[in-house]
């Protein structure tokens, strides 16, 4: 090493010949320790690295962060980063909810981002659950196993898997020669106990079914059992187009089956075992976490998972997606087994992921650092972004709908009131508004003018410019906004109304001991059993989307039971979303400032 960095000062040695060094190391704390002692023998001042750190946003980050320490890998890392003068320090995953959510002035919070393509070849969540659902089966509920649902038998469902399986592997022995590998994963638990009891069946089915199928042609049992793979046979036939006849594929079943190795894929023995992907033509895995994250099953055709969503992070789901790759050209002979919840959890997911995938895109293009880019995105409540214990600020979760979105600190600073006024001022002076309608004994406060617009107009004129400060006030709006937004994408001449509450007129709310208005709206006013005034929370339209413009004189508590003057003129937007505009999302706010 240190004679290869010398020739990069040694002028007389031909750029050409300067070679690079490569260290590949395993993201441990020991390793890692022993890689910073060795660099810190080198001379390193002013010499460029580069460090990628493969699946960032497992092991490495702080999970101390909420204890106010470090973790040991962490640390380790942020010791790596010191040793070098002249890096870039580069994450690389396929679920980057964590490195995204962590603090932003955190040593691996990044500071770019850029969205990689996959190739043309590629079979990823949109085509599975979006584009060819029909190779996406659920398990029924009463096949996956439990405390409250032993099984003593091999589900149905399992049999059917490896029948889909068996047939595929004796296509590519017809069609291809048996060249590379045909395999299949079974995943029922992340604990190892179950492994050995799909393990067993798996090996008690297969060699049942060779011992059959040996039996000479005319054999009942052989018959029937050839039989038993028609519905299979069809199955898949539906979906392979290059499927040869039943005749063909049914004479290949003992060779394929012969050809078949069966792993149990867990440390329950020592060491994970290795895969000899060369030895056999197929494979058929049995583990769990083991064959989570990073673990590459060559030529994977049929995926059974029998397990439950567990705690619903989003990047976990995700990386049991062992099931995606490069498999366009035999997707086809593709089936995943799920349990109904997993199911219903990757096609959640599918949404997320192009969601967040856009929103980095556009940001980038922009040229803009990430710290500016807003923690604003769709996931639906089923599912967590990630594991608490990385995370040091709080996120929202929700989705707003036949609800409203009323603000508690409108008057959280004075530049934004400020800058609200200007806004809704241009807004209000630029509508066309009418009376509304009413009962004639109400009160000059509890008349109103009212406009019907486009949503579009509404939105990009007046909700997308107001600025909201406080981090709850702004957590909600900034979800409110992104339903409205998601909506308007397919509903782009969707109308809307806004209602100018009392005309404009300033109406007095009073703060209650955490700074908040406790609550915006003006109840009802019943008068001899009739209802003169609804109440501002039925001040609404009937369908779409309602806005109401409130201007507020704000007051908190003084001494002895007075009240003290906050501020003036502040406006404040309550925003009703109908149900059909209903969209779950995730923000997080970073600073004071609600971005």
């Amino acid at each position: 090493m240190e004679d290869a960095l010398a020739e990069w000062t040694d002028n007389t040695v031909p750029q050409s010949e300067r070679q690079t060094l490569l260290i590949t190391v395993m993201k441990n704390y020991t390793h890692l320790n022993n890689l910073i002692q060795l660099l810190g023998l080198l001379q390193l001042q002013g010499v460029p690295s580069l460090v990628i750190d493969d699946e960032a946003d497992q092991a490495g980050l702080n999970n101390q962060v909420n204890d106010a320490g470090q973790s040991t890998t962490y640390a380790r890392l942020l010791a790596l980063r010191d040793s070098l003068s002249h890096h870039t320090f580069l994450q690389y995953t396929a679920t980057p909810q964590a490195p995204l959510l962590i603090n932003i002035i955190d040593a691996l919070s990044p500071d770019f981002a850029e969205v990689l393509t996959p190739g043309e070849d590629y079979f990823g969540g949109y085509d599975f659950f979006d584009e060819h659902p029909e190779l996406v089966r659920t398990i029924p509920a009463s096949e996956i196993p439990s405390d409250q649902n032993e099984l003593h038998a091999p589900p149905d469902s399992l049999i059917e898997a490896l029948k889909i399986f068996v047939l595929g592997a004796a296509a590519g022995l017809v069609l291809d020669q048996a060249r590379g590998n045909r395999s299949m994963m079974i995943h029922p638990s992340q604990s190892t106990a179950p492994h050995s009891q799909y393990h067993y069946w798996v090996v008690q089915i297969i060699e049942n079914w060779k011992a059959l199928l040996a039996q000479p042609e005319g054999s009942a049992e052989r018959v029937e059992l050839i039989a038993d793979f028609q519905s299979a046979y069809d199955d898949l036939h539906a979906t392979a187009e290059d499927l040869p006849s039943f005749t063909d594929l049914s004479q290949r079943l003992l060779h394929v089956l012969r050809r078949t190795s069966i792993h149990e894929v867990n440390a329950s023995r020592g060491k994970t075992p290795h895969i000899a992907w060369r030895d056999t033509y197929a494979h058929i895995l049995v583990g769990g976490q083991a064959m989570d994250r990073g673990f590459t099953v060559e030529g994977l055709t049929v995926t059974y998972m029998p397990r439950g969503i567990g705690v619903g992070n989003a990047d976990t789901v995700q990386q049991r997606a062992r099931f995606f790759g490069y498999k366009r050209g035999y997707y086809g002979y593709c089936r995943v087994y799920l349990e109904s919840s997993v199911r219903a959890a990757y096609q959640i997911y599918v949404e997320h992921e192009e969601d967040i995938r856009s929103r980095l895109a556009d940001h980038a293009k922009r040229g803009r650092p990430l710290a500016e880019w807003k923690r604003a995105f769709f996931l639906d409540t089923a599912l967590r972004p990630t594991r608490n214990s990385v995370l040091q600020l709080p996120y929202m979760q929700a989705a707003i709908s036949d609800d409203w979105y009323a603000p508690k600190s409108p008057h959280e600073t004075q530049n934004a009131v400020e800058e609200n006024r200007s806004t809704v001022r241009a807004f209000v002076d630029a509508a066309r508004w009418s009376k509304d309608a009413g009962h004639a004994q109400r009160t000059a406060a509890q008349r109103h003018l009212i406009v019907q617009l486009r949503l579009q107009s509404l939105y990009e004129d007046l909700l997308t410019k107001l600025r909201v400060v406080h981090p709850r006030d702004s957590q909600k709006y900034t979800g409110m906004l992104l339903q409205v937004g998601s909506y308007l994408t397919n509903n782009p001449n969707a109308a809307a109304t806004v209602y100018h509450m009392s005309g404009g007129v300033s109406r007095e709310r009073e703060l209650n001991l955490e700074n908040e208005i406790p609550q915006l709206f003006q109840g009802k006013n019943p008068r001899d059993g009739e209802v003169i005034y609804p109440g501002d929370r039925a001040i609404r339209a009937d369908v779409g989307l309602t806005v109401q413009i409130h201007n507020l004189r704000i007051l908190k508590p003084g001494t002895g039971g007075t009240q003290e003057e906050v501020a003036i003129n502040v406006p404040a937007i309550a925003v009703w979303v109908p149900a059909e505009m209903e969209r779950e999302w995730l923000v997080q706010t970073h600073d004071q400032a609600g971005q």
